[in-house]
């Protein structure tokens, strides 16, 4: 069978917000690129599709957002960066009548989806009835979507975009899942965890239990659970477990079982109805049912179709959404659909060179135990992600829990630890694992067969250091002549535990010490394999023990000004004279008052700060369980905040960061996925040879912000006509600086040609390059 890969990618196109109505635009997208300065993009798995539906379009669901096909085979992504509401898709529906899309959120927050334009309905997320409320199925007719849910049906006004009514319709009034819903010779129909149910589509009060008649048990439909109901050829058909039963005239009778093929689910297809099943060793199928129980077609594709989910028939062609293939069609032969992403949610460490992104696929649990996660790595390069994990690459069998990952500053070779599998390195598309048996790395005491390796760090020596969680020694270094020598912590430690390494300007390695136990800082003197001359520091909590805010450290960070940023559960502690650690004197953590609005406090200290970065400007981001905050270069003020709420954020709950040095681009690694945020500095350059404009030309219609970049820190630019007159002045944050295209009243310049005069730390000033400004923008 012919087999053909869509990789699909898009570009992030701001929402807008009109006026006090809850509703926001979506653009179609197209090749994904770097986002505008201010603006973000998602990098969120599209594989794991779950439904598939056609209305103006064909929608398919994944579980984190949505995508569509047109007729030209043309994508558009929906997320919340193109300005949906929400993040996890339940369930998705087409009402006809009103030419919208529904779509119903794991949380029950519901979208409509009407050509560009989102409406929001929160009501059932919001409210605080008790109950099951997640959305098992939408099904629509004339404007109105009858939802099926843990309470009830729920009845949605499509028109007015108001939930209309909800029908308890349990036995004796109670709660009860519905699992589907259908109307069919003007009567509801409704799957239940009862069994099925009908009453009169011209019942004045269907809210009402006693006006509903249980059809389960009787007339040969066997009692207790239904799954799913649905018309097909003007017949009711529905699913019990793995049956099928068709209702003839007042009775029922048996339409399908097969004992060796489990049932996942069936959908209407015309005359005719699709069925996807999966059997217990993965064998996967789609078929096309006739409504007198023949099988008209069969669909299997091996590596294709292993888990269907949902399947629809649209001119002749047979989509299916596979809970691990993505969507695909088959007519004479089979494409598939897979809009670009990584495969998976990363929520270990990310590391950015300004040519790649690399995002750790795995994590631990609070007590630093394994999760058995065999995702692996995902790498994004020119825009396009890849994976590296035990799924793809045979030698990764037995490398799980990827949880810290560096890129090598010599050759761009990806090292990645895994939290029990040791050591790995990649490059030109080849594997080395380091273990006990070709390094100093060792297996954590107690465990004999686990290597932990829970965190990366290179120096200015290009020498990569390696924390080795659970061993003896448990800080070990792989010299540049690739030998290895390790070193034992002289400080009493639960668990010998230690997780994320940075280096210093003095190349001094700072631990972190999970468990509860602080932040080590060693020094390894001139010689390295000479321990007479290597010191040790212990930061811990209290004033006189290193004053950290917490001995409960969860991140650590080097600003461009060498200080050393310590987050912990409570706030954040300053080391800015890591260069004094050792003196008599020593350098304890400042603990810096941050003022927010009209008020002054610690700094976050009431928050776990579960990462950081710093920008190209000295700027801190800092990524907690409550949403990502934007720093001043000294921490005394908030630049931004981001939550979920006020932003494209998928989560607040913000795991790990990292800044790609070159275009400024923030990666922000959430609970729910992938995102990252443009921001306005990139890393400085140490001469200033090469300055680079985008976009330039300006284009027609273009509103953004244009970047100049390749600067020194802090340098002067000048914006000026052709004749030398002043238009605009401002100093580049880092590498970079950025103009809206007006002038200093606020007024949009004119078209034309306009020249970049930059003055460096030398004082001089020349013209760096020229921005052209087209006509009608």
């Amino acid at each position: 069978m012919k087999m053909k890969d869509h990789l699909f990618t898009y570009k992030r196109v701001l929402p807008l917000v009109i006026g006090l109505m809850n509703y926001l635009f979506i653009c179609d997208t197209v090749t994904a690129q770097v986002p505008p300065i201010g603006q973000w993009r998602e990098h969120l798995n599209y594989q794991q599709t779950i439904q598939v539906i056609k209305g103006d379009r064909l929608y398919c669901a994944a579980t984190k957002a949505l995508f569509s096909i047109d007729d030209k085979n043309e994508p558009s992504r929906y997320s919340k960066v193109t300005g949906l509401n929400d993040i996890g898709v339940r369930c998705i529906g087409w009402d006809a009548t009103t030419s919208q899309l529904i779509i119903a959120y794991n949380n029950s927050n519901i979208d409509l989806l009407k050509g560009s334009i989102v409406y929001n309905i929160r009501d059932i997320a919001s409210s605080t009835i008790a109950g099951d409320k997640s959305i098992q199925q939408i099904f629509c007719q004339d404007g109105l979507a009858y939802l099926s849910s843990g309470l009830g049906i729920i009845v949605a006004d499509l028109t007015r975009r108001e939930i209309k009514d909800t029908w308890i319709i349990g036995n004796n009034g109670t709660q009860v899942k519905v699992n589907a819903f259908t109307i069919h010779n003007n009567l509801f129909y409704a799957a239940t965890e009862d069994g099925l149910k009908t009453t009169s589509a011209n019942i004045n009060n269907p809210a009402n239990y006693r006006n509903w008649i249980l059809v389960s048990g009787n007339h040969q439909l066997p009692s207790g659970s239904i799954k799913n109901v649905i018309v097909a050829n003007n017949n009711i058909i529905v699913q019990k477990g793995d049956s099928l039963f068709i209702q003839n005239g007042t009775n029922w009778q048996l339409l399908y079982h097969d004992v060796n093929w489990p049932i996942v689910s069936i959908t209407p297809a015309g005359n005719q109805f699709t069925v996807c099943q999966r059997t217990a060793s993965g064998s996967a199928r789609v078929l096309i049912m006739n409504t007198n129980g023949t099988i008209a077609r069969t669909i299997s594709a091996g590596g294709i179709i292993s888990f269907p989910l949902s399947a629809i028939v649209d001119n002749g062609q047979i989509w299916v959404a596979d809970r691990f293939g993505g969507l695909s069609r088959t007519g004479n032969a089979t494409d598939r659909f897979i809009p670009n992403g990584p495969p998976g949610v990363a929520t270990g460490e990310l590391a950015s060179n300004g040519n790649i992104t690399v995002a750790a696929a795995g994590s631990v649990n609070d007590a630093w135990n394994y999760l058995f996660n065999r995702d692996g790595f995902y790498l994004l390069k020119e825009n396009t992600w890849s994976s590296k994990s035990f799924f793809n690459t045979p030698v990764l069998d037995s490398v799980l829990d990827f949880i810290t990952i560096t890129i090598d500053p010599r050759d761009e070779a990806v090292w990645a630890g895994s939290y029990g599998g040791g050591l790995v390195r990649f490059a030109n598309d080849q594997f080395s694992i380091f273990k006990q048996n070709n390094s100093s790395l060792r297996a954590a005491i107690g465990d004999p067969g686990s290597i932990r390796v829970s965190g990366l760090a290179f120096d200015s020596k290009q020498q990569l250091w390696v924390a080795n969680y659970g061993a003896a020694q448990n800080l070990s270094v792989r010299k540049r002549d690739n030998s290895w020598k390790s070193f034992s912590i002289p400080f009493t430690h639960t668990e010998n535990a230690l997780s994320q390494l940075i280096t210093d300007d003095l190349d001094q390695i700072w631990a972190m010490s999970p468990k509860g136990n602080g932040l080590f800082c060693f020094n390894p003197g001139n010689d390295i394999d000479n321990i007479a001359d290597d010191r040790w520091k212990y930061y811990r909590q209290g004033a006189g023990n290193g004053n950290l805010p917490s001995s409960n450290v969860y991140s650590i960070v080097k600003d461009r000004d060498g200080s050393i940023w310590v987050g912990t559960d409570r706030g954040i502690g300053i080391i800015r004279c890591p260069e004094s650690a050792f003196t008599p004197a020593g350098c304890e953590a400042i603990q810096p008052i941050v003022q927010q609005d009209r008020f002054a406090g610690l700094l976050f200290r009431d928050e776990v700060v579960q990462c950081m970065a710093v920008d190209g400007a000295n700027r801190k981001w800092v990524g907690t369980r409550n949403g990502l905050w934007l720093l001043s270069s000294n921490g005394e003020k908030v630049i931004y905040r981001f939550t979920a709420e006020n932003s494209p954020l998928l989560s607040n709950d913000v795991r790990k960061l990292s800044i790609d040095p070159v275009n400024g681009e923030l990666f922000i690694a959430t609970f729910e996925g992938l995102c990252s945020f443009r921001s306005t500095a990139t890393t400085p350059v140490e001469t200033q040879s090469k300055v680079l404009v985008f976009p330039n030309p300006v284009p027609p219609s273009f509103n953004g912000t244009i970047a100049i970049r390749g600067l020194v820190d802090k340098a002067l630019v000048k914006i000026t006509e052709l004749n030398g007159r002043l238009v605009y002045q401002t100093r580049s944050l880092g590498g970079q600086a950025i103009w809206d295209g007006r002038n200093y009243l606020g007024a949009k310049v004119a078209s034309g040609v306009y020249l970049v005069l930059i003055r460096d730390d030398s004082g001089q000033e020349r013209i760096a390059t020229k921005i052209v400004i087209t006509s009608n923008r």
